[in-house]
């Protein structure tokens, strides 16, 4: 009977390699870099301040260490953004560096997809080979979400950068005698900052990372428990020291914890950003109540396969689940310190896990979430292929390639057919390559070749075999690179893809659902101020905002900005941001992300009003206190506002002189 064995200790480089060998894989390796930064890098300017909410922090962090130290919106440090704010530092020191534009702030994020890339090709070829590396990391290279969320300023990148570094570091833990600890520590100290990045989805890949470690490593069980304890200790101090410092520090000497209803870095990561996340109960967020699904749709395993989600990761999902029960399977009943029992533990529980928490989670979840799951994609895949391939004359590794083949192309082309006008001759070529490649797998070991024919005839296969799997999310990043993604929301592959995709940003062409209280033009029409085209940057969430920011009102502001602590302040920071990036000025953001994090009260607008240290306000059709019917400090701001002081237009702007009027 024929059995998948573990090839990873049989198959191990030959210590006598030719330096054409060596050099070729440096050289496949190089290119494989070379091309991922060219397409990463390609017209990136056309993304503008992608994310306006997190460009304008990096803004504020570039022209003050103290708002780029707390993640401040603002350079007067008033609030900060909703996250942790890891990725704002490095987006925040580039733009000191090289002055604040869309280049010096995008740039950092796509050459961490390219490092990522990297750290995914140097785990998967220290235990399998050269080439199951540069299928792993194409893998990531060419995932739709991921050449979205490389090119764009959310924290996702560095996320990612960082986990795909720890996993590299469990690796070489694994395979180490004498360092296995210290090794230990750095993937804790990566986790950890992980969490300084985006809270606690960096988390969701600790029980792989320990299980992997627990299981695999070579030192005595009593020896690895303390490993992991240390490790453990590497990841609190790495994540804790900035959360002990805000905590500790009293609020008047810090801003206000954006996204918080306490103003509190812990209520923030147990709540709206944590826990909250997996029950929907996120209260004060945009979300507006428990397991809203307009966020994300029904929860259930089909989540990932269809609806927003489908198209930015599921392509290689059936594959990458095949792979993670090949590596299983393969691994058998070798020794505990199997490398590809170790393996499969480490990336595929890595998919496992992440999968079923984004899959049955009730809050908030987007669709560019899913670039977590495209580490793990690569390696398990590379992985597996890397076994199958080698042992591809024996029945059933033939019969599995083949089946993953035609599951994989007919997946391909039925996430292809959600957009029929697009290339609609792309998806029957995927289908038809994918029936050859199966055809020549279980075919080509038949036959009787000469061994450079039969060498020939497997790089052909293999050719075929990687086109029909990549070819359909290769075209959807292809498209991705060439197409303006800006906003909150922002969808990879082509627009109108109906129940099978996402659009260009912001609710995706509606699809995402509309928030409670919320018109279909992202307005709720607070008291006092004009809606429609009274907000620059037009509707909820941003996105290309600064184009709708009036010359007449950048002079306005920056003329206005000498003596003020705020040149104005604007309800929401979707509301803010465009304003403050355009005029270069810091703007209080009311009521935070979304106008509901009660900062400031209405006493304490009116005392800084009082104060002089808020020029204007700008009136708009944002978010205001109002939404989700919840009311709030925005509103009694806004109103209070419109009754004590005289509106003027500017451009198509209603504004208010606070220097002015009574202020009763």
């Amino acid at each position: 009977m024929t059995t998948l064995t573990d090839p990873v200790e049989a198959t191990r480089p030959r210590a006598i390699s030719t330096q054409y060998t060596l050099g070729r894989d440096k050289v496949l390796y190089g290119g494989l870099l070379a091309l991922t930064a060219i397409a990463y890098l390609w017209g990136l300017s056309k993304n503008g301040y992608a994310n306006e909410y997190y460009a304008a922090a990096v803004q504020a962090g570039s022209t003050s260490w103290k708002a780029w130290f707390f993640g401040s919106f603002d350079s007067s440090s008033f609030i900060t953004v909703d996250k942790t704010p890891g990725s704002l530092w490095v987006m925040g020191l580039s733009a000191r560096i090289f002055g604040f534009n869309s280049w010096s702030m995008l740039v950092p994020q796509a050459l961490m997809g390219v490092a990522s890339v990297g750290f995914v090709y140097v785990s998967v070829r220290r235990w399998f080979s050269a080439n199951a590396g540069l299928l792993a990391g194409a893998i990531l290279a060419v995932t739709p979400v991921a050449v979205l969320m490389f090119r764009f300023n959310n924290p996702d990148a560095l996320l990612i950068l960082l986990l795909c570094a720890g996993a590299w570091a469990v690796t070489r833990a694994i395979d180490s005698v004498k360092h296995s600890a210290r090794w230990m520590i750095l993937a804790g100290a990566l986790v950890g900052f992980g969490f300084l990045t985006k809270m606690l989805q960096a988390f969701l890949i600790l029980p792989a990372f320990g299980l992997a470690y627990l299981v695999a490593g070579k030192p005595a069980l009593g020896k690895r428990l303390i490993h992991l304890v240390l490790a453990t200790v590497s990841l609190i101090v790495s994540a804790g020291w900035w959360v002990a410092i805000v905590e500790l520090l009293p609020a008047s000497a810090r801003p206000y914890i954006g996204g918080s209803s306490n103003n509190s870095i812990l209520e923030l990561t147990l709540g709206y950003n944590g826990l909250g996340r997996l029950s929907g109960n996120e209260t004060g967020s945009v979300g507006g109540g428990v397991g809203n699904p307009g966020w994300g749709g029904a929860t259930g395993l089909q989540r990932l396969f269809g609806g927003e989600f489908g198209s930015q990761i599921s392509w290689l999902m059936p594959a990458a689940l095949l792979a993670t029960v090949v590596l299983i399977v393969a691994a058998g009943k070798a020794p505990r310190t199997n490398k590809t029992r170790a393996f499969a533990l480490l990336w595929g529980g890595w998919l496992v896990v992440t999968g079923l928490v984004f899959s049955y989670m009730q809050g908030i979840i987007h669709p560019y979430y899913m670039i977590a799951l495209a580490p793990a994609f690569g390696a398990v895949i590379g992985g597996a292929m890397s076994i199958l391939w080698r042992r591809r004359a024996e029945w059933l590794p033939r019969a599995t390639l083949a089946g993953g083949a035609l599951l994989t192309a007919g997946w391909s082309f039925a996430l292809l057919n959600g957009t029929p006008t697009w290339h609609p001759w792309l998806r029957w070529m995927v289908l038809i390559t994918g029936v050859l490649a199966a055809g020549l797998v279980l075919l080509l070991p038949e036959l009787t070749l000469h061994r450079t024919a039969a060498r020939r005839a497997g790089i052909a296969a293999a050719a075929v075999l990687a086109f029909s799997a990549l070819a359909g999310p290769t075209a959807y990043s292809l498209d991705t690179i060439s197409t303006a993604h800006a906003g909150a929301i922002p969808t990879a592959g082509p627009g109108g893809m109906g129940g099978m995709g996402g659009g260009r940003g912001g609710f995706a062409g509606g699809r995402m659902g509309t928030p409670p209280g919320q018109t279909g033009t992202g307005t709720t029409g607070q008291p006092g101020t004009t809606t429609g085209g009274g907000m620059p940057g037009g509707g909820f969430l941003g996105g290309g905002g600064t184009s709708g920011v009036s010359s007449e009102l950048v002079t306005l502001l920056q003329q206005g900005a000498k003596g003020y602590t705020w040149a104005a302040a604007s309800v929401t920071a979707n509301g803010a941001a465009p304003l403050q990036i355009a005029s270069g000025e810091p703007i209080m953001a009311i009521g935070g992300f979304n106008g509901t994090d009660p900062a400031p009260s209405l006493a304490e607008f009116k005392q800084l009003v009082a104060q002089g240290k808020i020029h204007y306000f700008i009136g708009g059709g944002g978010m205001g206190g109002g939404f989700g019917g919840r009311g709030g400090t925005s509103n009694e701001i806004s109103t209070w506002v419109s009754e004590n002081f005289t509106a003027q237009t500017v451009g198509s702007t209603t504004v208010y002189d606070l220097s002015t009027g009574t202020g009763a």
